[in-house]
């Protein structure tokens, strides 16, 4: 790091409060889930709680996103952190006074955390403006969940407006908590879905196959085909993958139904293998569906593209971590997540980086994510709120002085 970055200081007295303060947010967030869209309780909390520590709050983004822009006492560019505001469709299994109150939503993949480090990177800018050498825009964006999710519409509402680059967090609990996962390029893979519908035009008989067209047997034979596509028409040296997750057909046991349907997802995690698979996935379905005398619909749900990290932003955040946690707080990731993430799409305008904050403590806390026991070690909130004010303010730094 330069001298200069090195010697950014927060105040010791906020760092003290901040842990109470976050964990308490945390808590009341994980306590209230919202799902996609739908976050206005979630919303309004966010507004009120960053009015009561003195910043001005945006009107509202893609329905229930906002943002506050901390503008600095000196002049400079605008970097983004972006934080993700909504739950999951999944019930809340575990035992803690702060467990979902609403039967069925639950933060399980760690919204709710992503938030509440926001919030404390929001508190900790606007109490050292003085040190900040443009402006940080913290926004809070709505379903991050859903196809369509909400980072495109935050994009159409001008959230990117003037912004240079953009940085965001990710909970891991496969990670130990201190302990902050990095990685240029890849990150995270492109999720895309599609849905499958075999149509025969009339049922049959299940003794007379030969008579009718079987749906149920053609779409296992587009099935298999399907899962032979990966390394055959996508380049085997770069990852990719298609899951059939959902199948349904027919009620009786000796019908043979008029139509099957089927469905997943595939995921790549370079976009130029993405559209070939596109593609060929389409070309299989009907292809063996006309073969066979079907008719064969297939319908795409398109979701995130591939997170690509930027190399010099990632680097800014080495330099930071190594300062403020030392070596032993820095993971190396040596291979992308298939996992999605909808963060990729400001990535499509704007560089920026993708962080892992490690939240493992005990076996409570090793729960995967979307798992319904899912929980975090909240010691590790402030800490990385604090990282990420640093880091914030060492970019503008390093960009103005450039």
């Amino acid at each position: 790091m330069t001298s200069e970055a090195a010697a950014i200081e927060l105040p010791t007295t906020l760092d003290l409060d901040l842990s109470t303060v976050l964990t308490t947010i945390r808590r009341h967030l994980h306590s209230n889930p919202e799902i996609g869209l739908r976050e206005f309780e979630t919303s309004n909390f966010i507004r009120t709680t960053l009015t009561e520590y003195g910043l001005t709050v945006s009107k509202p983004l893609a329905k229930t996103g906002l943002f506050v822009d901390i503008v600095g006492e000196h002049r400079g560019p605008i970097v983004a952190y972006r934080c993700d505001i909504d739950a999951l469709p999944i019930e809340d299994t575990k035992t803690v006074p702060y467990r979902s109150t609403k039967h069925g939503l639950a933060h399980l993949c760690g919204h709710d955390a992503h938030t509440t480090i926001g919030i404390g990177i929001a508190i900790l800018l606007h109490a050292n403006r003085d040190e900040i050498h443009g402006t940080v825009r913290v926004f809070f964006q709505p379903n991050e969940e859903g196809i369509p999710s909400g980072a495109p519409l935050m994009i159409r509402d001008g959230i990117l407006d003037g912004v240079e680059a953009v940085y965001a967090s990710h909970v891991d609990p496969t990670l130990s908590s201190g302990m902050y996962g990095l990685r240029v390029g890849a990150a995270t893979a492109s999720a895309d879905r599609f849905r499958i519908r075999v149509l025969a035009g009339s049922t049959g008989h299940s003794a007379r196959p030969h008579q009718a067209t079987d749906t149920i047997w053609i779409s296992t034979q587009i099935m298999s085909a399907m899962y032979q596509l990966v390394g055959r028409v996508t380049d085997a040296r770069k990852t990719a993958v298609i899951a059939i997750c959902r199948l349904k057909a027919g009620k009786a046991y000796n019908v043979l139904p008029a139509e099957a349907e089927f469905g997943g997802t595939f995921r790549c995690t370079e976009n130029e293998e993405r559209e070939k698979l596109k593609a060929k996935i389409e070309q299989t379905a009907i292809g063996i569906g006309r073969t066979f005398g079907a008719e064969v619909d297939v319908d795409f749900d398109i979701g995130a593209p591939s997170v690509l990290n930027d190399g010099s932003l990632i680097s800014v955040l080495r330099e930071n971590i190594l300062e403020s946690l030392g070596p032993d707080a820095i993971y190396n990731i040596p291979e992308p997540s298939m996992g999605a993430e909808d963060f990729a799409h400001y990535l499509d305008h704007v560089p920026g980086a993708l962080l892992r904050v490690g939240t493992c403590n005990s076996p409570k806390t090793a729960f995967v994510l979307h798992d319904s026991n899912f929980d975090i070690d909240e010691s590790v909130l402030a800490t990385t709120a604090n990282m990420w004010t640093k880091t914030l303010i060492s970019y503008l730094r390093k960009k103005t002085s450039a």
